[in-house]
């Protein structure tokens, strides 16, 4: 195959790159890559089975909390084969289509996860603001007009990403950087001009996470101002204590991601592994740890999945 000739989309096969230097260690890499997977999977499926099996968690915060997990299992499942597929194989192809395919559920499990997080806050200042009408506030049926919204904004913003990019000429390298497809990675293949793309790129970053980052950051000016009214210091502790997991769950999202964009933007210096690493910890992360802060965290989650893994088949 040529690397710089012109090639029709429907004829492209890109190849993706594991850890860039670290070749010949791809078998020791892939043991605490497959030991994460394992872990975001398993994790997240034990959360979605316990409160679907356990009435007393089928309460709005336990809903949003189903949902980002299954945000979750879908980041995981997007790169799984993927990345395992070099470490274990070195099976680098991948046609353009599914490049393409796999590049818009990777972000829109991103776009909905940050989504998700927003209508946590919301649920938690709800909570706390106005508790007495918390569940007149957030009934199932909103519940679940929220979550329709949620797919429905992530597939409109980032549909014409896709509908861009299969627009292109690509007559450069077909080697991408990373060991999943990457939208500014394709875009940057491209030998036709980009600036449509980079664009439409940059609203969709600004209206999800830039906007929702923006409105999480308020709900907590807002939880914080209801809860120093609060005159019992105990009240109090109570009321910060019941976000403690939802910001943990915030800071795994959003401290990777502005890594990853700070490396992208400022660390052209840098070896090429560390921008990889950082690639794939900002999808990795996420789900690995938002199971164990719910399960440490929370004391009902906590006790649903114990329950779960002593009594399997035993409900409430």
């Amino acid at each position: 195959m040529s690397t710089f000739q012109n090639t029709t989309s429907s004829s492209i096969i890109f190849l993706l790159t594991g850890v860039p230097g670290l070749e010949a260690f791809h078998t020791w890499i892939s043991i605490p890559f497959c030991f994460l997977y394992v872990t975001a999977l398993s994790g997240n499926s034990l959360i979605l089975f316990a409160i679907t099996i356990q009435p007393s968690l089928h309460e709005p915060m336990y809903y949003f909390l189903s949902m980002l997990s299954t945000t979750d299992l879908g980041l995981s499942i997007s790169t799984l084969v993927t990345m395992l597929g070099i470490f274990w194989f070195n099976v680098r192809e991948i046609s353009f289509n599914a490049c393409l395919s796999q590049m818009f559920f990777i972000q829109l499990f991103t776009v909905m996860e940050s989504s998700v997080l927003l209508a946590m806050a919301f649920d938690r200042f709800v909570a706390i603001s106005n508790p007495l009408r918390y569940a007149t506030i957030l009934t199932d049926l909103k519940i679940a007009q929220i979550g329709v919204a949620i797919i429905t904004r992530g597939t409109l913003i980032l549909t014409p990403m896709v509908v861009l990019l299969k627009r292109l000429s690509y007559c450069r390298s077909h080697v991408l950087h990373h060991s999943y497809c990457f939208h500014p990675d394709v875009m940057k293949l491209s030998c036709t001009d980009t600036s449509t793309n980079s664009a439409v790129g940059f609203v969709a970053l600004i209206t999800t996470a830039v906007v929702d980052s923006i409105f999480i950051v308020l709900s907590y000016v807002l939880i914080i101002k209801t809860v120093l009214s609060i005159a019992s210091p105990e009240e109090r502790k109570k009321a910060f204590n019941t976000c403690i997991s939802h910001i943990g769950a915030v800071s795994v999202f959003y401290i990777p991601l502005i890594s990853l964009s700070f490396v992208h933007r400022f660390g052209k210096q840098a070896p090429l592994y560390v921008h990889t690493l950082i690639a794939n910890a900002y999808l990795l992360i996420p789900p690995v740890m938002n199971p164990i802060i719910y399960s440490v965290k929370t004391k009902q989650i906590r006790r649903a999945v114990i329950k779960v893994l002593l009594f399997p088949v035993q409900r409430e």
